[in-house]
C-alpha cells in the first residue's frame, strides 16, 4: 500500500499521462472530425517540426497536454465521482488552454492576438480543448479507479 505522498505523486503522474494521451485520442480526434465535416482545414496528427527544437507538433502538443493534465487534476481531485468533476474538466479544458494559446502563445509566435477575434478559430480551440479536458478526466478516472481497486485487494 502506498503512503499519502506516494499516492499524490502517482496521481500527478497519471494526470500527466492522461493529458498526454487525451491529446492523441480526444483533441486530435475532434480535430479529425472538424476536418471531416469541413469546419476547418487543419489536419490531425501533424508531424512537422516545431521551433526551436524540431520536435514533431503532435509530440509537442501532447507534452503540453500532459502539463495541463496535471493542472486539471489538481483542480478536480476533490470533485471526483461528482457531476462537477465532469463540468469542471469540460470548462477548464475548453477555456484555460484556449485562452493561453490565443492571448499568449499566438502573439509570441507572430500570429494574431486572440486569433484575430475570428469566431471559427476561437470555437475550434474551445471544442478541441473541451474534448481534451473531458478525455483527460475520463482517462484519469479510469486509471485511478484501477489503482484503487488493486490497492484494496
Amino acid at each position: 500500500m502506498l503512503d499519502r505522498h506516494q499516492n499524490q505523486i502517482l496521481r500527478l503522474f497519471f494526470a500527466f499521462v492522461a493529458g498526454f494521451i487525451s491529446v492523441i485520442l480526444f483533441h486530435q480526434g475532434m480535430l479529425a472530425l472538424l476536418n471531416l465535416i469541413n469546419f476547418i482545414e487543419a489536419t490531425p496528427y501533424r508531424t512537422n517540426p516545431t521551433q526551436p527544437f524540431g520536435i514533431p507538433v503532435i509530440l509537442s502538443i501532447s507534452f503540453w497536454g500532459g502539463v495541463w493534465g496535471v493542472i486539471l487534476a489538481a483542480l478536480t481531485f476533490p470533485l471526483r465521482n461528482k457531476l462537477s468533476y465532469w463540468l469542471t474538466a469540460l470548462l477548464f479544458g475548453a477555456v484555460a488552454p484556449t485562452a493561453v494559446f490565443l492571448f499568449i502563445v499566438s502573439p509570441l509566435k507572430g500570429m494574431p492576438f486572440a486569433g484575430g477575434w475570428e469566431i471559427k478559430r476561437i470555437a475550434t480551440g474551445l471544442m478541441l480543448n473541451g474534448a481534451w479536458g473531458l478525455g483527460t478526466a475520463l482517462l484519469l478516472q479510469v486509471a485511478l479507479d484501477r489503482v484503487n481497486t488493486q490497492q484494496s485487494q
